[in-house]
């Protein structure tokens, strides 16, 4: 019974020190001594920034602290980050010169091995104290001269520490590329002894611990010139489209609805039918009920979903910072994608059931599908490639579980609970017009009035609104920039929605106009095409702007650009077709038919 005390207050110093160690990690506040942690991450091309590694795939060694793996996240698993400590042993506030912590007896394929990560510009990223640092394994004298190129492998890394009181403000990594601090990579060795040493140094800055990671960032890129005058030309687009659109809508229409209102008080025998034209000719089969209508029902859903997802990610992102914290967006986007399903599941259900569909369920089941279906298909060949190459990247089955259990345990019961709010609640079909039950012949016309032609044309304007952005956006993501101006990406994505309203309404007009009541589909790929030019833009992009080889990393960018095309083409369908459907009933609504 006397020791109970004992072993009570042993048990909770215990506790105290591993809450104490555990709040270093978390809360950023060190006291003189206490562990720095240096995590490495992955390791991989330079160029090829999605082809990574773990760190220790390659036969580096790591100190005496024993290998912990790092999760946290499932944003983190999702982008294949596999933090490990390094074991390197850094303490706060206390200087280190030139101190050797693991040693390694290199044999001929770790020489290789490292000979071909040298030559083909690997880079390593860590992270202390949650910002990311990286550098190069080593480097290539006379690379162009390959009889005489030597490989020599960095074996010192020398790491600089800005702080402020208790807290660590940057870190800086300079890998030192002279004598003794490299070795020589000769393959004719059999065998080589490496030894790996780090220095540390402690400096004292007044820069606060909130501004700390404003240095990591690319203002003089991001901020150019050439992005504030992106916007401006995207705002003047707008507005000469509002105009357009007023022109229509004021002027075009109104003589359109007084010519029409003149022929109706005519008595029949003087009407000259010859001059009977216009959009008004196909009000019976204007509100016929679209072709593949489960499908463009679910695509609508998913769209609307998508958009929502869209503004409420990149609002959170501006006003919350979350770029700052490692893989936040992601994490933050799958939770929000799973909120919003219902949604998708209301908005699918409510135009499925205004045009009188019936087989309600398998529409829900294509709605909640469709979605994870395209991310499933694309993300699991990319993800087979990652497999077959050993890759960081490649997604572990407990995180494909977590995911799937998400998707059935939170996901589709809300978009199933949308879907019976929009079927049971939602508006009911009262259109304008009576639809007759023989289609119109829609006659001939000029091929730029087809509907392939107007789709074509339609995605023009929008992504001339958004292109500039479309460069920054993927410079940030192929290459080790951070994206931070999500004030920029909202202004553009507003103007986005707003120049594809407008497209959509003038398109409908011609099309109408021209008496073709195929309208339904039309309105939504005239936006959606716009997401068909972002693609051939990454295709452009990929061949002009990278330096990206070998099949992981050109499945992966194809994969994946595929991937945000369709999305953005999702999303902007919905908008084309929601303003076009505003339109149609409203001029139908305000004209006298027979």
């Amino acid at each position: 019974m006397a020791r109970r005390p004992y072993l009570l207050l042993g048990a909770l110093s215990f506790l105290h020190l591993w809450l104490l160690t555990l709040a270093d990690e978390h809360s950023h506040k060190y006291g003189k001594g206490d562990e720095v942690v240096i995590w490495m991450n992955t390791i991989g091309p330079l160029y090829n920034r999605q082809e990574t590694y773990p760190y220790f795939q390659l036969p580096f060694c790591y100190g005496d602290t024993p290998l912990q793996h790092h999760h946290e996240t499932l944003g983190e698993a999702l982008l294949g980050m596999d933090l490990i400590n390094s074991g390197i042993p850094v303490k706060f506030l206390e200087d280190v010169e030139h101190k050797p912590y693991c040693q390694r007896i290199l044999r001929h394929d770790d020489i290789e091995m490292f000979r071909y990560a040298v030559g083909s510009q690997y880079w390593y990223d860590m992270f202390i104290d949650d910002l990311p640092v990286g550098g190069f394994i080593g480097m290539v004298e006379n690379a162009n001269d390959a009889k005489n190129a030597q490989y020599h492998l960095f074996t010192h890394k020398s790491f600089i520490f800005e702080y402020n009181h208790d807290r660590i403000i940057g870190v800086t990594l300079e890998d030192a590329k002279q004598s003794p601090a490299t070795i020589r990579l000769d393959h004719k060795q059999p065998t080589t002894a490496v030894t790996f040493t780090y220095s540390v140094t402690w400096r004292a800055t007044s820069d606060s611990f909130d501004d700390r990671f404003t240095r990591l960032l690319e203002s003089d890129f991001f901020e150019h010139q050439v992005h504030w005058l992106s916007i401006c030309s995207s705002f003047v687009m707008v507005l000469f489209l509002l105009g357009l659109v007023s022109t229509i809508l004021l002027r075009t229409l109104r003589n359109d609805f007084a010519r029409y209102d003149r022929e109706h008080a005519l008595a029949d025998f003087d009407r000259d039918f010859g001059d009977d034209w216009g959009w008004k000719q196909v009000h019976a089969d204007v509100f016929r009920r679209p072709d593949q209508l489960m499908l463009l029902s679910s695509c609508l859903g998913s769209g609307a979903q998508l958009t929502i997802l869209a503004a409420v990610v990149i609002i959170f992102t501006m006003l919350g910072d979350l770029y700052v914290e490692r893989a936040t967006i992601l994490t933050a986007t799958i939770f929000l994608y799973a909120v919003t399903s219902a949604v998708s599941g209301y908005t699918s259900a409510r135009y499925y059931s205004y045009y009188g569909g019936k087989d309600w369920v398998r529409n829900v089941l294509l709605t909640g599908c469709l979605w994870p279906g395209i991310l499933f298909c694309i993300g699991g060949y990319v993800n087979v490639i990652a497999i077959f190459y050993s890759s960081s990247k490649a997604i572990a089955f407990p995180i494909m579980v977590a995911m799937f259990a998400i998707w059935l345990f939170l996901s589709f019961p809300l978009t199933l609970l949308g879907a019976i709010i929009g079927r049971n609640y939602g508006t009911p079909a009262d259109f304008p017009c009576h639809v007759h039950a023989i289609p119109r012949p829609i006659p001939e016309k000029p091929w730029y009035l087809e509907p392939t032609a107007l789709i074509l044309m339609g995605g023009l304007l929008p992504f001339a609104a958004i292109f500039i952005e479309v460069y920054f956006i993927f410079t940030s993501f192929w290459t080790y920039r951070i994206y931070y101006v999500y004030g920029f990406m909202f202004l553009v994505f507003v103007i986005l929605l707003l120049v594809c309203s407008c497209i959509a309404l003038v398109i409908t007009y011609f099309l109408l106009n021209s008496e073709d009541h195929r309208w339904h589909w039309v309105s939504f790929w005239t936006c959606a095409s716009t997401a068909g030019y972002v693609y051939v833009y990454a295709i452009y992009y990929y061949l002009m702007k990278t330096k990206m080889t070998g099949l992981f990393q050109t499945s992966f960018y194809f994969g994946y650009s595929a991937l945000m095309c369709i999305g953005l083409g999702l999303m902007l369908g919905f908008i084309g077709y929601t303003s076009s459907t505003l339109f149609v009933r409203t001029i139908y609504r305000n004209v006298k038919v027979d």
